[in-house]
This record gives structure tokens, C-alpha cells and sequence, in this order.
């Protein structure tokens, strides 16, 4: 079993940042000042705190795309990453890479789309047929 991780990261807005990954997400929100914010992200620890955000380039090449750097995400299994994926077409959230498959019939087949929250902060959710297969190289 993994243990959970957490990364404190800067927002512009706290409400708008509770909507995004409370209600489009579906985090849990946890502990709260007037400053900053938790969620239970996965079973991970998102700590968001107001303050600049910081700078992101698309400077990752990743198959035939250049993607976000640096960004966060998390690595689901396939069915939950198809829910997700329709629950962010439900809420009209603009993709920075729409959903797709990369690796198609490699090791490491993924499912994979890309998105910002309202801050700008780049996220990157993954899907897996078999999450035995997230480190393989072949």
C-alpha cells in the first residue's frame, strides 16, 4: 500500500479554488485558514496556499507533445479515470491536451489529459488498464 503524499502549492483565489477541486474534482476538503486550504486529493494531501503562482512552460516532450513543466497529477485506474474524464466534459473544463491514449499497445499504455486549475496550475491525470503496468519499460 502507498502512503500519501503532499505538495503545497500556490493559488491565486481560495473560493474558486474550492469549487474546482471540491465540486469538478470531487476532493474533500480538509483543514482551512483564511490563507490556505486542504484537500484529500486521491487519498493524497493538496495543500493550497494564496501567493504567487508559479511559472510553468511547455517544455516536456512527451511523444509527438509538449506538455506543461513542471505540473502535478495523479495515476488512475482506467474506469476512474473514464469518470473523471466525463465529469470534466460535464463542467466544460478546457483541456491543454485533450483526453487520449499514448504508448497504445506498449508497456505503459496510458490514458492521459491535461488541464489547469483556475490558478493555472497544470494537472496531468492518467489512466491505466493495469496499474501493474505504470513502470514498465517492457
Amino acid at each position: 500500500m502507498l502512503t500519501p503524499f503532499h505538495l503545497a502549492i500556490n493559488v491565486t483565489d481560495l473560493e474558486t479554488t474550492r469549487v474546482f477541486y471540491g465540486e469538478v474534482l470531487g476532493a474533500k476538503e480538509g483543514r482551512s485558514t483564511r490563507s490556505w486550504v486542504d484537500f484529500d486529493f486521491f487519498g493524497h494531501q493538496l495543500s493550497f496556499h494564496l501567493g504567487p503562482v508559479m511559472k510553468t512552460e511547455n517544455t516536456g516532450h512527451v511523444g509527438d507533445h509538449l506538455v506543461p513543466m513542471p505540473h502535478f497529477g495523479m495515476v488512475l485506474a482506467l474506469p476512474e479515470w473514464q469518470a473523471l474524464e466525463a465529469r470534466l466534459a460535464a463542467a466544460q473544463v478546457a483541456f491543454i491536451l485533450p483526453p487520449s491514449v499514448r504508448f497504445e499497445g506498449e508497456p505503459g499504455e496510458q490514458w492521459t489529459m491535461f488541464f489547469s486549475d483556475p490558478s493555472g496550475n497544470p494537472i496531468e491525470i492518467k489512466g491505466f488498464a493495469d496499474l501493474e503496468a505504470v513502470f514498465a519499460s517492457h
